[in-house]
């Protein structure tokens, strides 16, 4: 059932937007029909046999131990800094790379190397930063991942960090800050990287961010997700998203404000082009809060090519089901004629999300339709009683890698949810909710030959050694699904459901993979189950954790140690202590005292000590 904002957009006489693109969404262009045409692949390189990746194809290479490495640099500058913003028509204050939101796309081929200049320009508050580049492995450079507290110390105001990591798979991704739920506020971007072709296609359309959008500052979310339940005058529980934006835009019924925000309705609408007959590319990326998304488009099917950075064989559907961090590419095949509109539609989960307003709405207009025109069209109906992903039977990789049967360890995770001693509400993975410390980054730790932290349990720290394959079975006792990401990996997904797992394991010789997965809901006599594998063969540290940015804060969250001998060999660069340098010496003279999973109390000069021998 359509919402009241969504029956009012689809009653519009046309789409012409009320706000100018730089109010809405500030020096980003996504959304517009004057977003960038995206090509096959980068020409400014070499092209070995007509490729920039040669003769590797997604039948012939293994992504995890082969591909190319063309030493082609690619580099972008980044600014964080605070800014205004009204994507949906409300003004707020927001995080924004460059002043743009979305943030800018970063666009490479497989096997370059993507280096980011990053500097934290944020004030009013000052806060630090750092940015993840999900689903990139880093097996060459894991301190680089961008989380603080584990791979490196938050990037302090007023200073900057490079990140420089190879483009090791190819497909669509996304960037975001990993500091507290700062991603929330704005700090996303996608991320395409070109690589060879498994399915045919005529026009790549581009990233498709998908995000539910909250009109409160994200850090007046936090308190309200972490504060205990009689604390007054704060607003109690998770909180509830109030919009669904397609590419950072939408509109939304101004009547609804209530505390003073400036809102000015019909802001405008995303919008497409297609051209009839031909196939179309979406890349589709889930780069919200706390929904899963639910994508259609009005009178087309979607043939699903991949999933997060794995390519897969083709299949049909009407809906694309996406938890947070989740990617699916899809190819659309235009088949109206050339003055045709449709409605595209992404829905927050009524079952699963908590939406006061669930339904996002974009235009797609063919090449000789009124790009002004309200489309008419009818949306698609769905099942939406799963809260989980495609039927794993469905989700077959091109290249196949299989799992094997008797992983060297196997590690059982409950999730449990309820108050500590103080009445907070957290998460619990096996009985230890997460907290870090900024001061001190594990990887660190972990490469001086410190792998036991008897003082600090609530790193959540599991240390799998030198065993070369690891199975983790997920017991989801929460009456609500987590989206389950894995940094420095894609995991084969051997099994999910509710109830008991009976050892099956689908497709086993080439299960699907992917570097988030749905847990469904459970309780603790029937739990969500995701059973997930993965090869040791990235020495780090590596967060596996809900990607709900709330569930995060509330401590579901736990950190792998994997080949820790390897792991000490490794020499890491010195901008990781220098980064750690200015993290203490800001701390020193502005404490900072985070109330979610992000941070134990900063306390000056504990980070200098800790490099003394880091440096190269």
């Amino acid at each position: 059932m359509a919402s009241a904002v969504a029956s009012a957009i689809t009653a519009l006489a046309s789409l012409v937007p009320a706000l100018p693109q730089s109010t809405t969404n500030g020096a980003s262009t996504l959304g517009t029909l004057q977003a960038p045409v995206v090509s096959d692949f980068l020409t400014s390189n070499p092209l070995p046999n007509g490729f920039p990746w040669g003769l590797d194809t997604v039948f012939n290479t293994n992504p995890y131990t082969g591909g190319p490495v063309t030493g082609i640099p690619r580099t972008y500058n980044f600014n964080i800094a605070r800014g205004f913003i009204a994507p949906d028509g409300v003004n707020k204050t927001a995080l924004l790379v460059n002043g743009a939101f979305p943030a800018p796309t970063i666009e490479a081929n497989w096997g370059d190397t993507i280096t980011v200049n990053v500097c934290n320009q944020i004030t009013g508050p000052e806060e630090g930063t750092s940015l993840h580049w999900h689903g990139i492995l880093q097996k060459t450079t894991p301190w680089f991942d961008g989380v603080p507290a584990v791979q490196q110390c938050p990037i302090a105001p007023g200073k900057c960090l490079t990140y420089s990591f190879i483009a090791d798979l190819y497909g669509t991704s996304w960037y975001h800050s990993h500091y507290s739920a700062q991603y929330n506020a704005g700090l996303i971007g996608a991320m395409i990287i070109h690589g060879p072709k498994n399915v045919p296609y005529d026009i790549d359309v581009g990233p498709i961010l998908l995000t539910d959008w909250y009109h409160t500052p994200e850090e007046q979310l936090v308190v309200q997700v972490m504060e205990t339940p009689t604390t007054p005058g704060v607003p109690q529980g998770p909180p509830f998203s109030d919009n669904n934006l397609i590419n950072g835009k939408m509109n939304y019924n101004c009547s609804l404000v209530t505390n003073g925000q400036a809102c000015t309705p019909n802001a405008g609408l995303a919008k497409f082009k297609f051209t009839s007959g031909k196939a179309h590319r979406l890349r589709l990326i889930n780069a919200g809060s706390e929904g899963i998304q639910r994508f259609t488009i009005d009178g087309h099917n979607m043939t699903v090519m991949a999933n997060d950075f794995v390519p897969v064989q083709p299949y049909t559907t009407n809906v694309v089901t996406l938890g947070i961090g989740q990617r699916t590419d899809v190819i659309v095949t235009a088949t109206g004629p050339s003055n045709s509109v449709f409605w595209m539609r992404s829905d927050l989960s009524p079952t699963c999300d908590l939406a006061n307003q669930p339904h996002a709405l974009a235009a797609i207009y063919y090449e000789n339709a009124d790009t002004n025109k309200t489309p008419t069209s009818t949306a698609t109906p769905y099942d939406d009683s799963k809260c989980g992903n495609d039927p794993l039977a469905s989700t077959i990789p091109f290249f196949p890698f299989p799992a094997t049967s008797n992983p060297a360890v196997t590690q059982e995770i409950d999730i449990t949810f309820g108050p500590n001693k103080t009445g907070n509400n957290l998460f619990y993975m096996n009985g230890v909710s997460f907290r870090a410390n900024y001061d001190h980054p594990l990887l660190v730790l972990a490469n001086q030959g410190n792998f036991s932290y008897p003082q600090d349990p609530e790193w959540n720290v599991y240390n799998f050694g030198n065993n070369g394959s690891v199975r983790i079975i997920v017991h989801n006792e929460f009456p609500a699904s987590h989206p389950m990401h894995l940094h420095g990996h894609n995991f084969n997904v051997l099994a999910e459901g509710v109830g008991t797992w009976d050892g099956t394991i689908t497709h086993q010789q080439n299960t699907q993979r992917r570097d988030v997965q749905l847990v469904q809901p459970g309780s603790t006599t029937s739990p969500g189950y995701l059973v997930l594998q993965y090869d040791t063969d990235n020495p780090g540290v590596w967060p596996f954790h809900c990607h709900i940015a709330w569930h995060v804060s509330a401590g579901l969250y736990i950190n792998t140690i994997e080949q820790d001998a390897l792991l000490q060999k490794r020499q890491l660069p010195q901008s990781v202590s220098q980064t750690c340098v200015d993290w203490a010496n800001y701390t020193g003279h502005d404490v900072v005292d985070e109330i979610d999973s992000g941070l134990k109390r900063s306390v000056k000069g504990r980070g200098l000590d800790l490099f003394a021998d880091a440096s190269e």
